[in-house]
């Protein structure tokens, strides 16, 4: 038995701009939830005829969410990787440009599921129409009731997930348009300026290194939306003979401090994110490997790009992770007495502070040659797929979740704008130094397990033991990550006019989870 759900959605920008952006490399990554699953494969050229795209999906609603954030804590911690999601591999097909496509169900967890958009004109913007016709794996053999009764239960979790996808496409577009990437005004830019050498001062070509990560893969899909060839640094031991693997990726071997200069030669900038994962117990050993890790990597492109910039200047940037570990984890780890904590303050004293300042020292070798550098203080970036956010899902949803500590400030940042202020540094021109990656309205802990609680409809009661967080990372990692105490400054983002999409935490986390 086949059921039908429709959508309709008014995008205030033209169906040219609109279609555009939807056929545009990354579309399908910013628009697929992460309270939903993951894109494990985009279409090849954009949704033309023929191709396939592969993503993966939750089980519906929170107890999905939570089932697939418990299973990636687990996998962090042990060899094992529980499985919690379904694949789903779609063929696009009724390919007409500027008009639709249609989606069909290759394999998944449907019986059948077939979803046509039409791209109509409604006065100076477009109605998005979607329809969607499906039938449920087992409901053939069920009464008409009950497999009624199981279509209501799928609809809700539909309106959830396309309530996300309309305002992922309506914010990104906006973002396009203030930066001048719709492709309306990217033609008009082309035919005011043919002939001159103005291009040259527009980025088309960003190498992303960490492109996998978290935060890198959503920066990724928004350089594709805004227009811009992506070339993603890939690890290879460069010590022999090599190939590069391709035309969009970039080989460097950050070990033996090697990389591919002839391809890094023509990029207009580099977002460089890579580094050892933080998360795991301060050994010595983990504490080496998190400092070698980024001050290594980021020195070699640095030096790299400082060679080519002397070579033919042609005002490129590297744009370099950092974090507001830079401050020191609390009060006594600093040399100041600022409460409130801005680019101008110096380096905290702990461990996290001076791998930071060593980051930033080593990202700065390039800025003499004429590069333009920025370096990220990346706050607490808040994604059911992984960081914090991931952790406390599945307390919450059983109903034992609380503050992990009690009046620290945590400064937080929604992965959709630390991805997008990433783009927008590159975008802007007069961007350089440090720049904090923080939401402008910081919460206590307290105020973060009920502001979930609230928003999850859990309770926020029960207080987490610190016994947890210093287990998994140790006294030293739970006190400078974990419990830390920073209240830090937005402002320069916002100056530099940075437009932050979620300025406060419960709006935040209602779109990241769906609620």
């Amino acid at each position: 038995m086949s059921h039908q759900f429709s959508s309709e959605t008014y995008v205030p920008f033209s169906r040219e701009d609109v279609f555009s952006w939807y056929t545009r490399p990354g579309a399908l990554t910013r628009l697929h939830p992460p309270f939903a699953g993951e894109v494990l494969q985009e279409p090849e050229g954009g949704p033309v005829e023929g191709s396939e795209s592969v993503i993966t999906l939750n089980l519906p609603g929170l107890l999905g969410t939570s089932l697939t954030a418990a299973s990636g804590l687990v996998g962090s911690v042990l060899p094992v990787n529980p499985p919690s999601r379904v694949t789903w591999r779609s063929r696009h097909q009724d390919f007409e440009t500027g008009r639709g496509f249609t989606d069909v169900m290759v394999s998944g967890p449907m019986r059948s599921w077939r979803h046509e958009r039409q791209f109509l004109d409604e006065g100076p913007g477009t109605l998005l129409r979607e329809t969607v016709t499906y039938e449920l794996p087992g409901t053939a053999r069920l009464p008409r009731s009950a497999a009624d009764r199981l279509h209501r239960m799928v609809e809700p979790q539909l309106r959830r997930i396309f309530a996300y996808r309309e305002r992922q496409m309506t914010e990104d577009l906006a973002f396009h348009q203030s930066h001048g990437r719709l492709a309306s005004q990217q033609e008009e830019h082309k035919q005011e300026h043919s002939g001159t050498p103005d291009d040259a001062h527009q980025p088309q070509v960003v190498a992303v290194s960490g492109a996998s990560g978290m935060v890198g893969t959503q920066v990724c899909a928004l350089l594709g939306g805004a227009g811009i060839q992506v070339r993603r640094l890939v690890r290879r031991d460069l010590r022999g003979t090599w190939q590069n693997t391709g035309a969009d990726q970039i080989a460097w071997d950050p070990v033996n401090e090697l990389i591919d200069d002839d391809a890094l030669a023509e990029v207009d900038a580099v977002i460089h994110l890579a580094g050892h994962p933080l998360a795991d117990r301060f050994t010595e050993e983990h504490k080496h490997k998190v400092e070698e890790s980024r001050v290594r990597g980021t020195s070699l492109i640095a030096d790299a790009l400082a060679r080519m910039e002397q070579q033919r200047p042609a005002h490129r940037a590297l744009i370099s992770g950092s974090a507001i570990g830079w401050y020191g984890a609390t009060a006594a780890d600093r040399t100041h007495s600022q409460a409130q904590l801005s680019e101008d303050d110096p380096a905290g004293t702990d461990f996290l502070a001076s791998v930071c300042q060593q980051w930033e020292d080593a990202a700065q070798r390039a800025a003499p040659a004429g590069v333009r550098v920025v370096s990220i203080r990346t706050g607490i970036v808040q994604s059911p797929a992984g960081g914090a956010l991931e952790r406390m899902l599945p307390l919450f949803a059983l109903g034992v979740g609380g503050p992990l500590g009690g009046d620290q400030v945590q400064s937080w940042i929604s992965l959709d704008d630390v991805a997008a202020l990433i783009v927008h540094m590159v975008l802007t021109p007069q961007a350089q130094g440090p720049i904090n990656a923080v939401a402008p309205e910081p919460v206590t802990a307290r105020e973060y397990a009920q502001t979930l609680g609230a928003v999850l409809r859990r309770p926020a009661a029960i207080p987490v033991p610190s016994a947890g967080p210093k287990l998994l990372l140790g006294d030293q990692g739970a006190k400078e990550m974990v419990l830390a105490d920073q209240r830090v400054s937005a402002q320069k983002a916002e100056s530099l006019g940075y437009s932050f999409r979620h300025q406060d935490l419960a709006a935040a986390l209602r779109h990241l989870l769906g609620r």
